[in-house]
């Protein structure tokens, strides 16, 4: 194998696979990259059995060939050299690999490609295209709230599905972790029609993430019972889907709230914020809300470091009323809001709150209460 590249087009393929090769790995081929030179391209794939990504990178190939470097330490290797550097690759006897860019010279240890693993996709039951930017939004509103808690796996990611909504076929994600709920949807693509509901791990939904950053192109998905496939440009991302069933999210979001709460979004993050510093781990970090007469404050008490209390201008109509949450689920929720206000529903004390933007349907938060 000899080929000659440009070395920013390298890097940025590298940078797509490598990430999802685990650093500590039983097998040692999964820790290596599987490069493959022929018609002018090179192509890239990297697995950790649940995750396969892979990329082609336009070369200038003298003699075709494949092998497998550590992908970690040629991506660093590749990282280092200067901008817009020659970077050519060849193997000597198979058992090396040869990288030389300018007066840098690497000898990099291959391992045969032969026991590379191909995670198969199968066949995919429904396909559809959807911009980049609705399935980054759909993405960047519903993460936060996945679950990382390995007994309740089929928390451990995004559920994606179509629903119809008063005729309309909508795309809608569901991401909980049993304290907090985010919900998000975005008009379905045709091919959604249909499809299964899927949990999207959440090491897939990072990677996809990151695919995503600054793209404005269409997204080809497609999906099975078992997988899903990502393709956007040159890269292609296949992963395995979480068995298992959702939960029912429908029966958990409040229908009846009707204390509606208005605030400055802004003005109440930094004062949640503020009033959290003196909370306690141990005390769940919470804060109480507590309104009356069109003031909300907001307060907080720790054995061990005394007080804080802070007040906000709120829109609130029923007399009063008093709740408590975990400080840091309330930041990640209005860390989401879009608009200027944020909107509480609340129902009583020890019921679901629903929180949702001003103005947008579109997506919309749960959040557990505490006893403060």
């Amino acid at each position: 194998m000899k080929v000659t590249l440009e070395r920013n087009h390298l890097l940025k393929s590298l940078g797509h696979v490598h990430r999802v090769v685990e650093r500590r790995n039983t097998y040692p081929i999964l820790a290596n990259v599987l490069m493959k030179v022929a018609n002018g391209t090179l192509d890239l794939r990297a697995t950790d059995l649940d995750i396969e990504v892979t990329e082609s990178v336009p070369a200038m190939v003298a003699t075709p060939g494949t092998t497998t470097v550590p992908a970690h330490t040629l991506y660093e290797i590749v990282r280092k050299l200067g901008d817009g550097a020659e970077v050519r690759l060849e193997t000597e006897g198979g058992e090396q690999m040869l990288l030389t860019s300018g007066r840098s010279r690497f000898h990099l240890a291959c391992l045969s490609p032969d026991s590379f693993p191909d995670l198969k996709s199968g066949s995919f039951t429904h396909d559809f295209t959807i911009p980049a930017p609705a399935l980054r939004e759909l993405i960047e509103r519903t993460q936060f709230a996945i679950s990382n808690e390995e007994t309740r796996y089929y928390l451990n990611g995004i559920y994606l599905h179509a629903i119809d909504q008063g005729g309309t076929a909508m795309l809608r994600a569901v991401a909980t972790d049993g304290h907090r709920m985010a919900r998000a949807e975005t008009e379905a693509p045709a091919g959604c029609k249909g499809m299964p509901g899927i949990i999207v791990p959440k090491k897939t939904v990072s990677e996809v993430q990151k695919l995503l950053e600054g793209a404005d192109a269409e997204v080809k998905v497609e999906v099975s019972d078992t997988k899903i496939r990502f393709t956007l440009g040159g890269v292609v991302l296949l992963s395995k889907l979480i068995e298992g069933t959702f939960p029912d999210y429908e029966r958990v979001t409040p229908k009846n709230n009707d204390k509606q709460m208005n605030v400055d979004k802004s003005s109440f993050a930094i004062a949640v914020d503020r009033v959290s510093t003196i909370a306690s781990e141990r005390g769940g970090k919470a804060v109480k809300l507590s309104v009356k007469d069109g003031q909300l404050e907001l307060s907080v008490t720790n054995p061990d470091h005394g007080t804080a209390s802070e007040e906000l201008a709120v829109e609130f109509e029923p007399e009063s009323f008093e709740i408590g949450f975990n400080a840091r689920y309330l930041l990640d929720i209005i860390g989401q809001i879009r608009s200027d206000n944020a909107i509480f529903l609340f129902n009583d004390a020890g019921s679901p709150t629903l929180v949702k933007e001003d103005g947008d349907a579109k997506a919309l938060y749960v959040l557990m209460p505490m006893r403060v």
